[in-house]
């Protein structure tokens, strides 16, 4: 019976430190949320209407991290965000000063409606889910907000 506890002890102790060998699957993400974090906290701290714009460069390093269960919301989020910015540069024109209500001259129809549509994307449903999806992953799985 001694014997047999003491295989048991010991099968029970290769199995748990083999496990604790184990890479943790969000440990990259992790890392790279905290290593963002300030970046994105300074985008995010005027709350000005190029915050998504600043932070894609932080969104895009963070979509690449991003375990298999937020991949989806990553890329919808940079997606969004990519296609204004992308929008805007096509128009020539500078989403720091861009006003929809009184738009540069010289800003044909086309380019107008392209970043019309790209601003009301980013701007809906499909976008804010992402990005609270996004948010809340980092705090729940790496304990840390996106941003303060």
């Amino acid at each position: 019976m001694t014997r047999r506890r003491g295989v048991a002890l010991v099968l029970l102790l290769t199995l748990l430190t083999a496990s604790c060998g184990e890479d943790d699957p969000f440990a990259d993400y992790c890392a790279e949320v905290s290593a963002q974090q300030k970046a994105l906290s300074e985008a995010f701290a005027g709350r000005g209407p190029t915050a998504l714009i600043d932070a894609l460069p932080s969104f895009a390093a963070l979509r690449e991290e991003a375990p298999r269960d937020i991949e989806d919301d990553w890329k919808v989020l940079v997606a969004s965000v990519d296609a204004l910015v992308e929008a805007l540069e096509e128009a020539d024109v500078d989403p720091a000063t861009y006003d929809a209500t009184k738009p540069p001259a010289g800003l044909s129809d086309e380019e107008r409606s392209a970043i019309e549509a790209a601003a009301t994307e980013l701007a809906g449903p499909a976008t804010r889910a992402a990005l609270a999806a996004v948010d809340q992953q980092a705090r729940d799985v790496c304990q840390t907000p996106l941003y303060l």
